[in-house]
């Protein structure tokens, strides 16, 4: 294969990770496994959360625990105490190596340590600095902190979720945490586009508010609309021929959304007078629609109605587990999972994606295991120049 075949998106970019947790770690974690040079960067008195949390109580007490392997794969690690003058000067000899910097402290934080985009970009007028915080750098609230949970409860996501009997009702994944790193990784990689273009280093400022409005577009758009607050439907939709349905033996969901697919549900089900030519006449026939639709499909099982559903090019699934569809076939088939087996630190094997895409060539990779605390400190040293002594100086006074 070629170096141009195999060569990823991120090939010579190094990224400086200032970050802790999940959303930003995850952004650069997208960039490493696309071929980033990550320097994971923590301080050696206070890692981490994550490295001591976890399924696993062997793996948290060995700081390297299920919730920091998650995201934290193919990096490289620097322990450094920013709060010192020392490490700080560590980090600006950093700098001018790299292309990106990634921090999600509390807006002000790297400002007050010398280390803002306007202080670092004197040392390197091409660097990416992305600051991604729970609500932006600006803003009466920005000062605060907030996990995924908080951002879901502020955004509104948690009274659109569930029913009118439990709401709010948090969605079961940090589904705001995994999108903003996404959408941080995409801001990087935008910015880093605009840099072959004209030149010039960029400042991003990402908040996980923003991200959580993007994912209710729908309800936020039709709400400035409609003037209506939007509702929690559960598992229910406006359509009668989309929603959660009772079969046999367990639980469908169907998908018949648009007109099309109605048409060939009623047509096929043998119901052909509750074909609508429009949405509105399937918003005011929802309920007849439904008190036809639920007793024909208790005729069957979940399996049967999928496999028929899907023959007839109707959108239709049974609920199914987690452990099922790592199962099957078409997942394996995909190649967007890595497997970790008995890598240093890590005993036994562990599963985590890498990313969810692939590319004709140069795809998602995992170069090396997440790294343990201070791995490669002294070689990123050496690299930048101290001595073994300036290391052992530097490591005796609790810098690294």
């Amino acid at each position: 294969m070629s170096d141009v075949h195999s060569m990823r998106p991120f090939d010579g970019i190094r990224v400086l990770d200032i970050t802790h947790v999940l959303a930003a770690p995850f952004a650069t974690y997208q960039l490493a496994v696309f071929g980033a040079d990550v320097i994971r960067i923590e301080n050696p008195h206070d890692p981490d959360q994550t490295r001591t949390d976890g399924v696993d109580p062997a793996l948290s007490k060995d700081r390297i625990g299920t919730h920091f392997i998650i995201q934290n794969g193919g990096k490289r690690s620097l322990t450094l105490d920013l709060k010192s003058e020392a490490g700080r000067d560590v980090l600006r000899r950093l700098v001018p190596t790299a292309d990106v910097l990634v921090e999600n402290f509390r807006p002000g934080a790297m400002k007050a340590l010398g280390l803002g985009y306007s202080d670092l970009r004197v040392l390197n007028p091409r660097l990416i600095y992305a600051s991604i915080s729970a609500f932006g750098q600006e803003g009466p609230r920005c000062g605060q902190t907030g996990y995924d949970q908080v951002i879901q409860a502020v955004s509104g996501m948690m009274m659109v979720n569930g029913t009118a009997e439990t709401v709010p009702m948090k969605v079961g994944t940090p589904a705001i945490d995994y999108s903003t790193g996404a959408m941080g990784a995409f801001a990087i990689a935008a910015a880093l586009l605009q840099r072959e273009r004209t030149g010039n280093g960029q400042y991003i400022d990402l908040s996980m508010l923003d991200t959580a409005l993007m994912l209710l577009g729908a309800h936020l758009t039709n709400h400035s609309r409609s003037g209506r607050e939007p509702k929690a439907g559960g598992n229910q939709h406006e359509f009668a021929t989309v929603g959660l349905y009772d079969t046999a033996d367990g639980k469908l969901q169907l998908a018949a959304i648009n007109l099309r697919q109605q048409r060939r549900l009623w047509e096929l089900l043998g119901h052909p007078e509750l074909v609508k030519s429009d949405n509105e006449q399937r918003r005011a026939d929802a309920q007849r629609e439904r008190e036809v639709l639920q007793p024909i499909l208790l005729s069957k099982t979940a399996q049967q109605w999928e496999e028929w559903f899907q023959a007839n090019h109707i959108p239709a699934a049974r609920i199914w587990t987690l452990p099922e569809t790592l199962a099957h076939p078409q997942l394996q088939s995909r190649d967007i999972l890595h497997r970790f087996d008995n890598e240093p630190g890590i005993a036994g094997s562990i599963t985590v994606p890498k990313a969810a895409f692939k590319l004709a060539h140069g795809g998602a990779r995992m170069d090396r295991p997440p790294p343990r605390m201070g791995e490669h400190s002294e070689h990123l040293l050496d690299e930048l120049g101290y001595t073994a002594k300036e290391i052992a100086a530097l490591r005796k006074a609790g810098t690294i």
